[in-house]
């Protein structure tokens, strides 16, 4: 291993103040030869699985970790008079174990201690320390601030209580020089501490961005954090442009008289070894009824649903197709999967709220519609189940339930219930900076008139996946003003450097997941407003292998769900199931293009479609669905 490692670094997920993008990160620590490298976000661990990733396919060891925020009391203390002080901690991991204490103290940051930032305490340290290394952070550490308050004693108290807290050769005093004089001048107070104390010193810098040049980048970005101008004397400034990730010379050239410094990096890199297992599906446990076999109870409710659809002497290729499907579903581990999903939806029906009848590929599977998942028959409409679940497919198939809109929610309560509050969590989604979006915090920033910036904005075209490098190349008066007017170039410039970066943290819209052990012994946890959520996205949930299901809340079936309700009054025996779906006065409408308010047909372009085919047949509309993708995409913006 190289003789130097960054252990203190902000990826892009130390939201609006971090700015190593985990890619370019990977890719400069491995340009300038060192082996390993640590992701330490303030407060949380958003990016801890990308970073992982990105690492091990360079060829880089990654070390996961976290910067937290440790009350100056309890964490459950919140009084402003007391408690608005919090003093930072890197904590980064030994082992698998060190990363299970980890994610549980940062989920309790958030769930029990957030008070302006996610806090951690003391109690929550000495119950979650093993398997840990702890470094003393930044000036915000409980140490700095108490030795630039010229309190030797007590920052020496603090040390060796953290020594005591995590072990011996588990507590180091970090030592960081961005030339700010405050550092400067603990730098021999930490020293004499480490001789005093015989706690270890190592060396780092508190990397935010990736180049000396990023400075001007990093400062514009905490300015929007900030709401300030660039020109605005209280604005956020870390005072140097130092903050940067350096090489091993650089460093050396800092901590050359701090033996052991240099070289503690790679030992603790070195102690330092998480691995993450993706792909193995880790499903809730499902009770059976009788305690039967899980898949013989499968197995019979689908072949009742069989009879039900089918009569009592079904084809033989019907027979032949769901024991097929029986066998592939059993194979591949998902029989509790389908049991999980049919429980919630018949919990829906049986208290009378909507449900669609299935949406997506998982309308193939027969077992699915005998179950009563879907209510789509797919052999009378040719659907192919390989297209939701084969041997070869590598992902956790996924069935798009849509529930009514207004009731959805209490679907998704009674799946608390049964499983239990800890086992089930909302999923976090990240808002990014779009091309318009990032222009325009960028020119308010910089102190440019609204007015031009929101022109320049106005000259991005608006369409699904733009970027500024794309729109360059495709709007020719924007390209025209970036060439001839060197103000707007330093605002797209900028731009484009902040541009896709998190801007912030919300809950994903239906996104739920569903765990056999609590949540956070598998992922660490969030609080948005009052919504629990996972720290890592739907697509990293699912590649760890957890459960991952959409309640999807649509309104028109709430619309559909009350005018059968209305019909009822004059006709009571009247049922939504039993609409005739070739009515020909229906299909006419459609024709001639009027479907405003008719799910995923509303779009200006589907109306064109269907006013041109003319359909006749309900197989008709199914096809211009299938060949619109881009409609159905319009219909969800």
């Amino acid at each position: 291993m190289d003789n130097f490692a960054h252990l203190h670094v902000h990826s892009e997920y130390s939201l609006l103040d971090g700015a190593c993008r985990i890619k370019d990160m990977i890719n400069k620590v491995k340009e300038l030869g060192q082996s390993a490298v640590a992701i330490t976000d303030h407060g949380s661990m958003y990016g801890v699985i990308d970073f992982y990733k990105a690492a091990k396919n360079n060829g880089i060891k990654p070390i996961i970790g976290c910067e937290v925020y440790v009350a100056k009391r309890s964490r459950f203390d919140k009084v402003k008079e007391y408690d608005s002080e919090i003093y930072h901690l890197v904590l980064l991991c030994k082992n698998n174990t060190g990363y299970q204490n980890l994610i549980k103290m940062v989920s309790q940051s958030f769930v029990e201690g957030f008070y302006n930032k996610p806090r951690i305490d003391e109690e929550l340290l000495k119950k979650h320390s093993e398997g840990l290394i702890a470094l003393s952070a930044c000036l915000a550490g409980a140490i700095p601030r108490a030795l630039n308050r010229n309190d030797y004693e007590t920052a020496k108290s603090i040390a060796l209580n953290y020594r005591e807290i995590f072990g011996e050769n588990n507590f180091y005093i970090e030592l960081q020089n961005h030339g700010l004089s405050e550092e400067i001048r603990i730098l021999p107070m930490l020293l004499r501490l480490s001789q005093e104390t015989g706690i270890p010193m190592v060396a780092t810098n508190d990397c935010h961005y990736i180049t000396h040049e990023d400075s001007r980048m990093h400062e514009v970005l905490l300015c929007i954090q900030t709401n300030h101008t660039i020109e605005d004397d209280d604005k956020m400034d870390f005072g140097t442009d130092q903050f940067y990730i350096k090489s091993k010379e650089e460093m050396a050239q800092l901590f050359d008289k701090y033996e052991g410094a240099i070289e503690n990096t790679v030992k603790i890199a070195e102690r330092c070894n998480v691995d993450f297992e993706f792909g193995k599906t880790k499903l809730p446990h499902f009770d059976v009824p009788n305690n039967q076999d899980h898949y013989e109870y499968f197995k019979e409710q689908c072949y009742n649903g069989l009879y039900k659809n089918y009569g009592k002497n079904p084809d033989k290729k019907i027979v032949e197709r769901l024991e097929y499907e029986l066998s592939t579903i059993k194979k591949m581990g998902y029989v509790d999967y389908y049991l999980i999903v049919h429980d919630f939806v018949r919990y829906a029906k049986s208290v009378d709220i909507a449900v669609g009848p299935g949406r997506g590929s998982g309308a193939g599977s027969l077992a699915a519609y005998c179950i009563g998942i879907t209510g789509i028959d797919p052999i009378k409409y040719n659907l192919l189940f390989e297209r939701f679940l084969n041997p070869e497919r590598v992902s956790m198939p996924d069935f798009d339930i849509d529930f009514c809109y207004v009731r959805r929610q209490e679907v998704i309560d009674y799946v608390v219930k049964k499983y239990g509050e800890a086992h089930v969590a909302q999923i976090i989604t990240f808002g990014t900076m779009a091309a318009k979006g990032a222009i325009r915090d960028v020119g308010r920033v910089l102190g440019i008139p609204y007015s031009e910036v929101d022109a320049v904005a106005k000259l991005v075209p608006m369409e699904l996946g733009m970027t500024i490098e794309k729109a360059l190349a495709s709007s020719a008066e924007l390209k025209r003003k970036y060439v001839e007017d060197s103000k707007i170039k330093d605002i797209i410039d900028m731009a484009q450097k902040l541009e896709g970066m998190p801007r912030h943290a919300s809950t994903h819209a239906a996104g739920v997941v569903i765990t056999e052990k609590p949540v956070n012994e598998y992922v660490p946890l969030a609080k948005n407003d009052e919504a629990i959520v996972t720290q890592f996205t739907m697509t990293t949930l699912e590649e760890l292998g957890l459960l991952k299901m959409d309640f999807l809340g649509l309104r028109t079936l709430t619309v559909i769900k009350d005018t059968e309700k209305m019909i009822n009054k004059i006709d009571p025996e009247f049922k939504i199931e039993n609409i005739d779906l070739h009515d020909k006065e229906v299909l006419n409408m459609m024709a001639q293009g009027l479907t405003q308010g008719v799910f995923q047909y509303e779009s200006i372009g589907m109306k064109n479609v269907l006013m041109q085919l003319k359909p006749e047949t309900i197989e008709d509309l199914i096809a211009v669905i299938s060949l619109m993708p881009d409609a159905v995409e319009y219909r969800f913006c």
